[in-house]
């Protein structure tokens, strides 16, 4: 429900689960392109009877690719898997009973994903919005940020989503170079740091002599 509600939801990492429920869960969805971590957590938490949070635990998570599996894009099949998706996270969570919560979560989930569909993909649109009004309220537009409203404005959608694609692509490759920057600048710092503070040099002086046994080759 707060996966659903707030886009709030653990990666896969985080997770141990035990043998039993994972064959009560069932095998991975491999039709799935997109969110397939999130349809099958679904499922392993149906099959479960609770879940305990160890606050204490950490994981190192390397960011997506622009192209990686988890990114939708214009990619067509991974469009159509996305949805295949979301009717299921909206069947499991449905299966817990018809209370406003369930509706209010379903509701939210179906609006914050249409952009991934709008305005092109005319039978998923028809389909979220009559699983909307199942839901007791019209589905609407997709909801914009204020940097992309007034573009919507003045050009529409057909200027919005390639905006927020190249946008996008902007900032993760932005952030890759000064992630690599970041990771240069370390590895220097911390190769410096094992170098000697002072030389042979300074230790031996500059007008010592070394014996050839040091610097030689011995041989019989």
């Amino acid at each position: 429900m707060r996966k659903m509600r707030f886009n709030v939801f653990m990666q896969t990492s985080t997770w141990l689960v035990s043998r039993e429920i994972t064959e009560a869960a069932g095998p991975w969805d491999v039709r799935l392109l997109g969110d397939d971590d999130g349809e099958y957590f679904c499922r392993v938490l149906l099959a479960s009877d609770g879940v305990r949070f160890v606050p204490d635990a950490r994981v190192y998570y390397r960011a997506f690719r622009f192209d990686g599996l988890s990114y939708v894009g214009r990619f067509p099949e991974k469009i159509e898997a996305h949805w295949v998706s979301m009717k299921l996270h909206i069947q499991y969570l449905r299966s817990f009973g018809d209370t406003p919560e369930v509706r209010e979560s379903c509701l939210r989930f179906l609006r914050d994903s249409l952009i991934y569909f709008y305005p092109e993909h005319t039978q998923i649109i028809a389909e979220a919005r009559e699983l909307a009004l199942e839901l007791g309220e019209p589905l609407g537009s997709p909801p914009l940020t204020w940097k992309y409203m007034w573009l919507e404005k003045l050009a529409g959608w057909s200027m919005v989503k390639p905006a927020q694609r190249q946008l996008r692509r902007i900032r993760w490759r932005t952030i890759r170079k000064v992630d690599y920057a970041l990771y240069r600048g370390e590895c220097w710092l911390s190769s410096a740091s094992l170098k000697p503070d002072v030389d042979s040099d300074t230790i031996m002086g500059p007008d010592a002599e070394v014996s050839p046994s040091v610097t030689g080759t011995h041989g019989g």
